[in-house]
């Protein structure tokens, strides 16, 4: 019976860590969307602006230009995708950097789809710019991010971390 407490109890840690994720990302755009205009940003180094852009498509604008069928098919591919992590986490909730990456990667999801539903597109909002990076991006500018974008990233560089240690285990 404690075995079967401490997995619940770490299926929980996981979900509420997703959750903050969650309330992280829609408590900052909804702080961007009250506070700036579309098209709007603050440079607050040389190298960092907070912009307000909306994002029809996936990473680095992925299929933005199509006819509007992409906000559903994200919608539906973010909610299986859900489901999957979901499933993942109560496979696997003592596997601690396998579950912390899920956990990032379900949060950033869901975070996500909410702007999809809700707006028809993502709102992102940090912008990095360097000289160095003008040969790749327009004018040295990385494409504009947000919170659910970082959890999704950390939760790829996890399951990353964590594969390498499986293997050199085995």
């Amino acid at each position: 019976m404690r075995s079967k407490s401490r997995s619940s109890i770490s299926l929980t840690t996981w979900l509420m860590l997703a959750l903050l994720v969650i309330v992280a990302d829609q408590l900052t755009k909804v702080l961007i969307v009250a506070r700036f205009a579309y098209g709007d940003s603050v440079t607050l180094t040389g190298y960092f602006n907070l912009v307000r852009v909306h994002n029809t498509g996936a990473a680095f604008s992925f299929l933005a230009d199509a006819a509007g069928w992409q906000r559903w098919f994200f919608i539906t591919l973010g909610i299986a995708a859900s489901g999957m992590f979901i499933w993942l986490l109560r496979s696997h909730a003592s596997q601690k950097l396998f579950a912390f990456s899920v956990s990032m990667l379900l949060g950033g999801a869901i975070g996500n789809v909410i702007d999809r539903a809700w707006h028809g597109y993502v709102v992102d909002f940090l912008q990095f710019h360097w000289d160095f990076l003008a040969p790749i991006f327009p004018g040295g500018y990385f494409p504009s991010f947000n919170v659910a974008d970082c959890a999704i990233t950390a939760g790829a560089i996890g399951l990353i971390l964590d594969e390498i240690g499986r293997v050199r285990r085995s």
